[in-house]
């Protein structure tokens, strides 16, 4: 099951350097394994492995758009848009995309967060 990341024309032009492709790019949930890519990024982990999914938002479009790494807490974010998406908190922390630091967790804006949180509830 694919979940695209949500469209904003605002921010094409900013993401498009990055290589993030909004007809491709997203949050994949396949089996027992969950893969974001945003480019030329990705975070590939287990449902299990998967101990929130909440939807949250609106954000500061300077904070969220983007690949982002939060200094405060080692949070990564894939963002498209300052809407809102799913934040989802790993039990074990992924390996590190942006920065020396492992990530314990992810936001992704999703064009259907309630969607994906329902999924990933169903299946953990």
């Amino acid at each position: 099951m694919h979940f695209p990341y949500a469209d904003d024309p605002r921010f094409r032009l900013l993401l498009a350097p990055l290589g993030v492709r909004r007809h491709l790019d997203g949050v994949t949930v396949d089996g027992d394994e969950v893969q974001a890519t945003f480019g030329f990024l990705s975070v590939t982990t287990t449902i299990e492995n998967i101990a929130v999914a909440e939807a949250t938002g609106p954000y500061r479009w300077w904070r969220a758009v983007g690949p982002h790494l939060s200094l405060a807490d080692r949070g990564l974010t894939f963002g498209t848009t300052d809407r809102g998406g799913v934040c989802l908190g790993f039990t074990t922390p992924v390996r590190h995309v942006i920065g020396p630091w492992d990530h314990p967790g992810l936001t992704v804006t999703v064009a259907d967060p309630a969607r994906l949180v329902d999924v990933l509830g169903a299946r953990r």
